[in-house]
């Protein structure tokens, strides 16, 4: 840790002079630490204190402890240094990126990559900086409370240009200063994955879902879709961070079963309006939404489906819904009851709505993998330093053979899975719309499909390395905890991994050559 004020140097006689409760010294990593007026606050109580008193508590600080903990309250405690020490152990800064092997794409790891240029190495430094001092100070206590991403926190990611690179390559970039200093123009989908990366790297699922989530799923409806002056006026409020918008599809009734849906919207006797009745279930974002991008019935049969931007206004209800994760993500039952809405708002054709739906799934599909693949690749890290710091029968964790299987399983379906996310963002960098919804629609079905089914192996091999620690929200195992408890989100969002799989081989018997044969 670097001094931030005139340090004295001390010896170790010194500091194990200073072993009592009256006088309490450790050292860790060469920084000596007065922790007297300490004391009667540890958590693990005074006794374990008195065991490292005067002495260097290196091990058994790296032992019980994250890192954090002594960024946070070092400083406060810091008195000096001892003599001569040369520190040992890299003190994480904002914007690092990991050395440790596997815990980045490879590209970061200093291989070869054919994918990536500068701009995407300036952007994700910038991105990784911005996330870990403006939103990850404030992002656990957040997540603990179930506190929501605030209107100050979004109106910093809509300045900083974060939410419209969350969207994608476009137009919409235009007059936002992007992260990186990377130009409007040279910005492609390689750089929209790394945004969804990042944002999955905070690491707390419920907080890090309320900073946009619903945006990405919910506002390219109204981006491709709306009337231009409905598209305008959305998209920009929505960007800029000053209004929030959701995807409202599912129903209790009607989840992959799009063409299940009960929500109806009537035309009102003067034709300017459809009157909304109904109900949605499991909206992410939902709860602190001001636009609902809608699936609503207009008529009958799979025909009669229509899309609908709905601004929150008399007879929209929203109610939280208690999951997995932390209430921070605003999960939302909502209440439809005789709502007004312009026929302006309406998205796309009326009829048309299933082909809107589908306009996007693919992408959203596309945005979860890279969002879990980040968190799989934060787990291997965290897995990875615990085992070369937690001591067991006297040696390091790592040193068990059958812990090194655990990570190279782990390692080996993680990179097998960021490659395969990689070339499908390269094939979209290549194809038009149409020729992706042709082409990319299964293998992007099947690549979620094995990233989820790759994130149920993580949560379980990582789970069984951390122990306890792993089943315990704070501490240690605090990364492990949350993924474990929330990691088959993704199972069941954007598509069941069963509808995936059926989807992905039903594409394929579609290219299927008729004159093949064994």
């Amino acid at each position: 840790m670097a001094p931030t004020k005139e340090l004295k140097e001390f010896s170790v006689q010194d500091v194990a002079s200073h072993n009592t409760e009256e006088s309490l010294w450790i050292i860790i990593d060469g920084v000596v630490y007065d922790l007297t007026r300490f004391a009667d606050l540890h958590p693990g109580g005074l006794t374990v204190l008195l065991d490292v008193a005067g002495k260097d508590a290196t091990q058994e600080f790296y032992g019980l402890h994250r890192q954090a903990v002594l960024t946070r309250l070092g400083p406060k405690y810091e008195i000096g240094r001892i003599a001569g020490h040369k520190q040992k152990i890299a003190m994480a800064k904002p914007g690092d990126i990991s050395k440790v092997p596997y815990a980045e794409p490879v590209a970061w790891q200093g291989f070869y990559s054919p994918y990536y240029t500068e701009s995407h190495f300036k952007f994700r430094a910038a991105l990784r900086k911005f996330f870990d001092e403006e939103i990850l100070p404030d992002a656990p206590m957040k997540e603990e409370a179930g506190e929501a991403a605030d209107d100050e926190t979004f109106a910093k990611l809509g300045a900083a240009g974060i939410l419209a690179c969350r969207m994608g390559p476009g137009p919409h970039l235009k007059g936002f200063n992007l992260p990186g200093g990377v130009k409007p123009e040279e910005f492609d989908y390689f750089h929209e994955q790394i945004a969804h990366e990042e944002a999955g790297g905070v690491g707390l699922p419920g907080y890090q879902d309320s900073l946009g989530t619903g945006m990405v799923i919910g506002l390219p409806p109204v981006m491709h879709f709306a009337r231009k002056e409905v598209k305008e006026k959305v998209v920009r409020e929505v960007l800029t961070g000053k209004k929030r918008i959701c995807l409202a599809i599912t129903e209790a009734t009607a989840g992959s079963d799009v063409a299940a849906i009960a929500t109806t919207a009537r035309k009102s006797p003067c034709g300017k309006f459809y009157i909304v009745n109904g109900t949605k279930k499991w909206i992410t974002n939902g709860k602190q939404s001001d636009y609902f991008s809608t699936a609503v019935r207009t008529g009958d049969g799979p025909g009669g489906i229509s899309m609908l931007l709905i601004e929150r206004s008399e007879g929209v209800e929203t109610k939280q819904i208690k999951t997995s994760y932390s209430a921070a993500a605003g999960t939302a039952y909502i209440t439809f009851e005789n709502v007004k809405v312009p026929v302006e708002n309406l998205l796309g054709k009326e009829g048309g709505g299933f082909q809107v739906i589908m306009f996007n799934f693919n992408h959203e599909r596309w945005f979860i993998v890279a969002g879990v693949t980040r968190g799989m690749r934060m787990v291997v890290e965290e897995c990875f330093k615990w085992t070369q710091q937690r001591m067991v029968f006297g040696k390091p964790l790592i040193e068990q053979p059958v812990i090194r299987a655990k990570l190279a399983k782990m390692i080996s379906e993680v990179e097998s899975v960021h490659h395969w996310l990689e070339n499908m963002t390269y094939q979209m960098t290549k194809m038009d719309y149409k020729e992706a919804s042709v082409k990319l629609g299964g293998p992007i079905a099947l690549l979620k499909l094995r990233c989820t089914r790759v994130a149920t192996d993580i949560s379980d091999e990582g789970c069984q390395i951390f122990g306890g620690r792993a089943i315990t929200k704070t501490g240690m195992g605090r990364l492990m905890e949350g993924f474990q408890r929330t990691f088959k989100f993704a199972s069941i969002l954007g598509g069941s991994e069963e509808i995936m799989a059926d989807l992905g081989v039903r594409q394929a018997m579609r290219f299927y050559p008729t004159d093949a044969k064994l």
